[in-house]
């Protein structure tokens, strides 16, 4: 199966599972709005995607303080930087599948 899943009727839009956030994430290949977008290999069972992917959210339990979770994809894996909240810091896992 996928590892990333293009967002039906959007174009350039990918999304995929955060095994650490056990969210959702989201990133875009086309420019839009005057971002910059992510580069993409364009292979959704072996995504490389760049540059890194950070993504903050407000914490559930202590109103106020930030979750971060913030990490390259590269070749199918990804790769959590030591500034992520949650248990898989500066860990590399596989990607689970979509």
């Amino acid at each position: 199966m996928a590892k990333l899943k293009k967002l039906d009727k959007t174009t350039g839009v990918y999304m995929f599972l955060c095994p650490g956030c056990k969210e959702i994430h989201q990133v875009w290949t086309d420019k839009a709005d005057g971002v910059e977008p992510w580069s993409y290999n364009g292979d959704v069972d072996r995504p490389t995607i760049n540059p890194s992917v950070k993504v903050t959210m407000p914490n559930r339990t202590t109103m106020g303080v930030n979750d971060i979770c913030h990490s390259f994809i590269r070749n199918g894996n990804i790769e959590f930087l030591s500034d992520c909240t949650h248990s898989l810091a500066g860990k590399t896992v596989e990607l689970p599948d979509m």
